[in-house]
Order: structure tokens, then sequence, then C-alpha cells
């Protein structure tokens, strides 16, 4: 354990020193020594580009352009380069014009790339070598001038990434089909298009000693809490890490409460969910590299609620989410009741089921906690192999495999028909909940009620229930009670938590957002 903390210390202070050696370091004035400089460093990597720009008469290196192969866009950089050619060459047809330059004591090709760099897109200067090789290894191109101490960076990065395409995690049947993609600025630009408000801000840091992740914080200025901001603003910046490689690297280091099942950061792919949340007061964290975007702060009713609740109308959406939170109860206590009822309880079943279910138990050799564990177990498995096997075969297998399965134990004496049932039933209930970060506490905890279940029956049960209460009361997502608005309770914000109002009558923002007082809607008749 020392060796494997004092090597991980060994990569940090070396990650530090190798940007330490560059942050004090200026721009060579010398063209020539900047780009040797350059290839030295990055090791003459096959993907490090360099064209330099050489006067007629001299043949003396006059500009270079740095970049990296495929995350610039090589079209714009060539066209920059013809084009400087092109009017080098004219200017030097013209003698009065090379007089003019002379006697400004200006290189001729220097002064021209100057000249046409403000055509190249967003232009600004970098004076040090390592905000160099941030930008350069961002995909931004640099244009060193000879005899300049500085360089250009040119924004025109450009690379391959998956198109905007329809979400294959959270499905709707009605409502946008687009999801986020791996590139930051798509990202960005999705939200933009949803809100279009000049308060809609943005503040860009780069988290990762050697990646150098962009991580993007989005909130709505003057209706997203201050403090809300400033938390989610330190908690980022406090991060050393040497990678950042998908969201989920930040949600594990910013999250609350990091030894409870329950998940505090809540992610989504969805830009009108996210754009939703935002108008509510949220604070959007968007990774380079990924499509999950998380939102801070959350609350448990946040995973109950899907981007459909608000694309039909108020009945149908509170009929549906009424029907999550049952699935989710039979999902959670169903195996544990079944349990506790046949093992300690069977005075409380009517006589003819009570008969039945003896009558399937029969020829069983195990006791019902062990037949619920085994089914319990035989499905998760299918579940996980289902999901890593070929989408075009994984669900046919885990179905299959789930009937063929459960027949053949039932046939076999091993578990009993109604066991099979509550199974199945209690794993078509956890498919119900929108967020897939909230199923996996529920199927973790469902094992644990089965063991307490087991060992002292439905006072067992309701003493856990107790205990999961208080600690989810506890809880708190960024500064923000996770059981709000249930605790602490805030009558006026139960418009959107179990059912979904009417638009007509919901006015209030949630608590989370500063401007609690704001009307969501204004009527216009």
């Amino acid at each position: 354990m020392q060796q494997k903390k004092a090597a991980r210390n060994r990569t940090h202070q070396q990650g530090d020193l190798f940007w330490e050696e560059f942050e004090s370091v200026p721009i060579d004035p010398k063209v020539l020594a900047n780009m040797n400089r350059i290839m030295q460093d990055l090791g003459d990597s096959d993907d490090v580009v360099i064209r330099d720009l050489r006067q007629e008469k001299s043949d003396a290196i006059a500009a270079a352009v740095v970049y990296i192969d495929g995350l610039s866009d090589s079209a714009v950089i060539n066209s920059f380069i013809s084009n400087l050619l092109s009017r080098s060459v004219q200017d030097a047809g013209y003698e009065e014009e090379a007089r003019r330059r002379k006697e400004a004591h200006e290189t001729d090709l220097a002064s021209i790339a100057e000249e046409l760099l403000f055509g190249m897109g967003s232009i600004r200067t970098v004076s040090q070598l390592a905000d160099l090789y941030r930008n350069l290894l961002s995909g931004e191109a640099i244009i060193l001038i000879d005899g300049a101490a500085y360089a250009y960076r040119a924004d025109i990065r450009h690379w391959k990434g998956r198109d905007v395409t329809e979400s294959t995690n959270q499905t709707s049947v009605r409502g946008p089909r687009e999801s986020f993609t791996e590139t930051l600025r798509v990202n960005t630009s999705l939200i933009r298009r949803k809100i279009k408000d000049p308060r809609l801000w943005l503040e860009t840091i780069a988290i990762g000693r050697m990646t150098k992740t962009d991580v993007t914080l989005i909130y709505m200025n003057g209706i997203a809490k201050p403090s809300v901001i400033e938390e989610a603003r330190k908690r980022l910046r406090a991060i050393d890490i040497d990678s950042v490689l998908d969201s989920g690297y930040l949600e594990e280091l910013i999250e609350d409460g990091k030894y409870s099942l329950f998940p505090t950061v809540f992610n989504s792919e969805l830009p009108d969910n996210v754009a939703s949340q935002l108008l509510e007061g949220k604070v959007a964290i968007v990774v380079d590299g990924t499509p999950n975007v998380l939102l801070v702060p959350t609350q448990l009713v946040s995973f109950f609620q899907s981007t459909e609740d608000y694309y039909q109308r108020s009945v149908y959406a509170s009929l549906l989410r009424i029907l999550r939170f049952i699935s989710v109860f039979i999902s959670l206590l169903l195996p544990s009741l079944y349990i506790a009822i046949t093992t300690f309880h069977r005075e409380m079943l009517p006589a003819s089921l009570l008969f039945s279910l003896a009558a399937q138990r029969e020829g069983v050799p195990f006791p019902a906690f062990v037949e619920a564990l085994v089914m319990e177990l035989t499905f998760e498995i299918l579940r996980e192999a289902g999901l890593r096997m070929p989408r075009a075969i994984g669900q046919a297998v885990s179905v299959v495999g789930t009937l063929v399965i459960g027949q053949a134990a039932v046939e076999a004496g091993i578990v009993s028909a109604a066991m099979v049932i509550v199974v199945s039933v209690t794993a078509i209930s956890t498919f119900t909940l929108p967020a897939y970060s909230m199923s996996i506490p529920v199927r973790i905890l469902r094992f644990a009620f089965m063991g307490v279940a087991a060992s002292f029956g439905l006072f067992g049960v309701i003493m856990g229930l107790f205990v999961l209460l208080l600690h989810l009361c506890a809880l708190r997502s960024f500064g923000e009670p996770f059981m709000s608005p249930f605790s602490p309770f805030r009558a006026v914000e139960l418009e959107d938590t179990l059912v979904r109002l009417p638009r007509w009558l919901m006015f209030k923002r949630p608590g989370t957002s500063e401007g609690t007082g704001s009307t969501r809607i204004r009527r216009r008749w």
C-alpha cells in the first residue's frame, strides 16, 4: 500500500514539474528556435505538423504554423497558407510596396501573415510556453512570427465526432429525440438552442494533470443560487487528478454522501431535460468527451421524473409518476415481504392461498430466503450478460434465458412457481425508473431487505424502512436537502413531485433557485 501511494505521489510530482518547467518560459522571438523546442518537447510525434514559410530572396523562415493533425481544421490552415503565399507573390511584384515595407522595417511575409490571421476566426496571443502547449494540444493552431516575442493561437478545432442522434438510454414517446454527444461545443450549443437568454452563463476550466479536460459550468445567472454556484466552482477547482475521461470521474469526486448508495448528482444526456433543470435553478457540468451532463443540486424526486411528463397532459403524467413510485416499492420490498410472510407470518394469508403456496413448496428443499437469493442472483447475471452482449441478441438472450431457467427450476423442484412470479414482477418493476443510476441502489438494497426479512420478519422490514428514511433525510446535495420538498416540508413545491399539476397551476420555482418567488408562467388571458 505504501509503495502504491509513493508511486502515485511520484507521478503527480512528475506531472507538476512538467508543466512548471514551462510556466515561466517565454516564447523565443526566433521562429526556428521555437520549432526545434516544440518538436523536442513533444518527442518528434508524428501527428505534430509544422509548416514553415520562407522568404523568397533570403530563404529565411519568416513564419510557421504548428498544429495537431486530426484535432485542427487542416482546410482552414491550407487556405491561410495559400492566401499568404499568393499575397506575398503579388506584393513582391510591386517595387513601391516593397520599398514601403522596407522603410517601415517590416518583414514582408510576417507582416502579411499578421494581416491575414484575423480571417481565421478567434485569434488570441500567448507569451508563455506552457500556454502554447495547452492550446496546441487542445486542437488550436499556433502561428509563430519571426521577431515577435509572442505567438498567435487560432481556434480552429475540428475533429471527427458522433452526430447528434436519438438517446438510447433515456427514451420517450413524445418529445425531442436529440441527445448530447462527446463534443463539448456541440453540447453547449444544444443547450443554447433551448435557452436563448443572456443570463445563461458558461465558465470553462481545465481539470486533469495530464488530460487537461475542458469542463464547463453552466447556470442561469439570477435564478441559480450563488451559494450553489460557488460551491460547485470550489469543488471542481479542488480536484487534483491525473485524468478526466468521463463525467463519472467528477461525479464521484464532487458528490455528497460519498459512502451512500444513493446518487446525489443527477446526470442526463437529453438537452431538453438539462435546459428545464437549468431554468429551475440547477447548475450543469458539461465534460468534454462524454455525452452525460451532471446537474447539481438534485433531489430524490428528480430521479422519478421523466421529460415526457412535461409533454403530456398532467393527468397522464401524474398517473405514470404514481406508477413509478409504486414500482419502486415493489422492486424494493416484494421479495422481502414474500419471505417474511411465508416464513414468520403465515396467518396473514387467506387459507386457500396458504394451501396453494404450501403445495408448491412441498418438494422445494430450500427455505424461502435461499430461493429468492438464488433467483435474484440468476436474474442479475442474466441482465448483466444481456447488457454486455451484442445489442442484436442481448435482449433476446436475457428474456429467453430467464424464461427457460425459471421454467426448468420449477420443474426440477429447486424453486416454487410463486417465487418465479415474485422475482419476475420485481425485475420488471425495476425497469420503470427513468434514471438508471437510481435503479442500482434499489437493486442492492433489495438483498439487504431480504436478509432482515429472513431474520426478523416484518419487524425487520419496517425497521429497515425507518433506517432508510432517516438516511435519506440526512443526505444533502451541494448544501440542499436531498429529500426536499418532503424534508424539510415545502408545500408550495409539491405541485411537481408525486403528481404534476397542470401548467396553469404551476407558478413557483423550486427552493433550489434564488428567485423562488418568480413565476414559471404568466397568464395571457
